[in-house]
């Protein structure tokens, strides 16, 4: 072979590589799960099965999180005014980390006719890693406060995981060994932590995963690029030296 062909050659290899290691860095499962809610309210049990979402987006050293229905739950048999009503619930974390985080949203902006199912806004949290690796969010029990009453839906079907993200903690901490830690604004034992948010994160794509990693594996991908272009390079002096000496 022509040290023409062997440096094309040794070019396409380089351009793949650098591409299959681009191509590895982590990235974010989403997908919408069906949650059949009963509910127990003052005037009774009620059932009610809603696709949800959940999404994370990077947000300083966490994620922020958001949790979305597409349709109503449970009802009232009386109209609920503008802001009579203010839901909140919990996500189940799985995975790397355990326990549950809180998110927490505004009350309702438009009054809610009786006997209709209840639009649920969405809701947001702060989730910081405490542990490295993969961690799940899975919908958890949704609690619905109005008129002085509370309504509690527990999922009854164990629907999985909406959303799975690869996460680095602070310092580094792997998935090994005990979970030790504590909530902040959750109801779970460790690894997460809840804070009320406001405004909507419906629309939002879910992050990637953690930045650094994606930095890491991209500056690795252009340096196997740059090493098969510096394999390049030698090829070609060596063959013009060869013909030279001809």
């Amino acid at each position: 072979m022509s040290y023409q062909k062997r440096t094309a050659a040794l070019a396409s290899v380089a351009a793949l590589a650098g591409s299959a290691v681009l191509m590895s860095a982590p990235v974010a499962h989403a997908s919408v799960v069906d949650v059949n809610y009963q509910c127990k309210t003052p005037i009774g049990d009620k059932s009610a099965v809603s696709p949800i979402d959940i999404k994370g987006v990077k947000s300083g050293a966490g994620y922020r999180v958001t949790m979305s229905w597409q349709k109503g739950v449970s009802s009232s048999p009386v109209e609920l005014g503008k802001g009579a009503m203010s839901p909140s619930a919990t996500i189940v974390l799985g995975g790397a980390d355990s326990g549950t985080l809180a998110v927490s949203g505004p009350a309702n902006q438009a009054a809610i006719p009786a006997n209709t199912p209840i639009k649920i806004s969405d809701l947001t949290g702060t989730y910081t890693p405490k542990k490295t690796g993969k961690v799940t969010f899975t919908p958890g029990v949704l609690t619905i406060k109005a008129l002085g009453t509370t309504t509690t839906c527990t999922p009854s079907n164990t629907p999985g995981p909406a959303l799975t993200l690869d996460v680095t903690a602070a310092g580094g901490a792997s998935d090994s060994g005990s979970l030790g830690g504590s909530s902040t604004g959750s109801t779970g034992s460790t690894g997460s932590t809840g804070s009320a948010g406001s405004g909507s994160g419906g629309g939002t794509l879910p992050q990637t995963g953690p930045a650094d990693s994606a930095i890491a594996l991209g500056t690795l991908g252009a340096t196997v690029l740059l090493t098969g272009a510096a394999g390049t390079l030698w090829l070609t002096r060596r063959g013009r030296a060869g013909q030279a000496r001809r």
